[in-house]
């Protein structure tokens, strides 16, 4: 290691040995972890470092002394720069084993469980053009890539992402390879548009400008949904800016908008009004049909998703006679799918509009035996929820990010089904959780399944049965 007159340390030839949880490659220098973004298991680098503590350093590529056979080039001309994708410079096939190793490496040091084999991870059928959903932000403060772009003084508006640490910084996106082109198009015609009529970007810091979000969302059937969301009432404009859009992209089947003038960024308590076309857009999963509404939660890599539903039918294991409970049932995805096979399914939810999707979604579906309720899990699952709808003998999980309570745990140890398949965005939070229910549970399969492709996010299937 040595340190650069006026510059920051620099650590040399340093072997970068995994890839971590949070998308950071992961070398050791001086029994220190040293977290990289960008580098490649496999690479031997020149380490800027940008942050020293006592147990680690974190730093970024200064140099590139050997290239790691696990490379590839990046497709997107903002790898790098944009802050997602951070694995699209490593081969696909080596981006499953990370993720194979991610939740192994949590369910063993995390939750130091008893595992049986993992069954290989469920590669993602597509690995670009994977998303059906996407959401963009106006702002007049984009981040400039080329310091010769700065000299201008009417280019300072973008439409694209924050960049990562950057909450008053835009990168102004020229292509994304997470949805269908179309969706780029679209994008590109939407701030062309906005260009040309001078329209105002949204200003974080005074919270002022015309134009806030676009959000773009598309199904497998080929149906499109467009909300534009603006942070003034102006209708005229609003109208002309939609009617664009409509003109230009036939495909448009759904196209919506939303007045925001708060502070934030979140539309769930805002009315979404229908410009033209269906205030929804349909997906089909095998033999169901759902209903997307502007609000609507849906996995947003859909192929993917109906595999990971799958596997969580396939681990059930359901003759028809079972009470099956869904917990975190969102829109009742899971539910709905599960209802042929069981005598009952019971779905709770704390997002009552969600809800309401699951309700219709089991309506034109023609399902009779799903029954849905809102509100907080830990209040609702109780001896007289159980006595008044039926003991589970499976109980299925698929909790946020943060993972399930604990009170929540207590309560399924409590009502002791003979089945638990436990669905996680988070094999850290699961294993977690898992440590608790191996007071009575012990873990029989494991199938993880890669749902975002060029990233360090994977789910995680875990079905476990009572202890003999």
């Amino acid at each position: 290691m040595k340190k650069r007159r006026n510059k920051p340390v620099i650590i040399e030839n340093l072997e970068i040995l995994d890839a971590g949880s949070e998308g950071k490659a992961v070398g050791r220098f001086e029994n220190r972890v040293v977290f990289v973004p960008y580098a490649v298991p496999g690479d031997v680098c020149d380490i800027m470092v940008i942050k020293s503590k006592n147990n680690y350093m974190e730093g970024r590529v200064d140099a590139i002394k050997h290239y790691s056979d696990k490379r590839m080039d990046p497709r997107c001309i903002h790898f790098g720069v944009c802050g997602g994708c951070k694995w699209q410079n490593m081969q696909y096939q080596h981006q499953l084993f990370y993720k194979q190793k991610q939740v192994e490496d949590n369910l063993r040091r995390i939750g130091h469980l008893d595992l049986p084999k993992i069954s290989p991870i469920l590669p993602s059928e597509d690995i670009f053009h994977y998303r059906n959903k996407m959401e963009y932000t106006f702002m007049n403060r984009k981040w400039f890539t080329d310091p010769a772009e700065m000299d201008s003084d009417n280019n300072r508006n973008g439409l694209g992402f924050h960049l990562p640490g950057k909450f008053d910084k835009i990168l102004d996106l020229k292509e994304c390879h997470l949805q269908d082109d179309t969706g780029n198009r679209i994008r590109l015609e939407a701030r062309k548009y906005a260009l040309e009529h001078n329209f105002t970007f949204h200003d974080i810091r005074s919270y002022d400008g015309f134009l806030r979000n676009l959000i773009i969302r598309n199904t497998t059937t080929g149906e499109w949904m467009v909300i534009l969301i603006t942070g003034e009432d102006r209708p005229e404009e609003t109208f002309a800016f939609l009617d664009h859009l409509k003109n230009k992209f036939p495909e448009i089947t759904s196209l919506q908008y939303v007045v925001n003038p708060k502070h934030n960024p979140d539309i769930s308590d805002l009315e979404v009004r229908l410009y033209h076309g269906s205030p929804w857009i349909t997906e089909k999963m095998g033999n169901l049909v759902f209903r997307i509404g502007p609000k609507s939660f849906f996995q947003t890599n859909s192929h993917q998703a109906f595999r990971l539903y799958q596997v969580a039918i396939e681990f059930a294991g359901l003759t028809g006679k079972e009470v099956v409970y869904d917990l975190y049932t969102g829109t009742g995805t899971i539910a709905t799918f599960l209802a042929g096979k069981a005598s009952k399914v019971i779905g709770i939810e704390n997002v009552e509009a969600a809800v309401e999707d699951a309700r219709v979604n089991a309506e034109i579906n023609g399902i009779s035996n799903v029954f849905f309720f809102a509100g907080d899990i830990a209040s609702i699952l109780d001896d007289d929820f159980t006595n008044t709808h039926g003991k589970p003998q499976v109980i299925i999980t698929d909790p946020p990010r943060s993972g399930m309570v604990e009170k929540v745990i207590r309560q399924i140890l409590e009502i002791q089904p003979g089945k638990i398949v436990y669905i996680s965005c988070n094999p850290a939070t699961q294993a977690r959780d898992l440590a608790i229910l191996s007071e009575k549970y012990k873990i029989t399969r494991v199938q993880p399944v890669d749902m975002f492709p060029h990233t360090q996010h994977v789910e995680n299937v875990v079905l476990l049965g009572i202890r003999d």
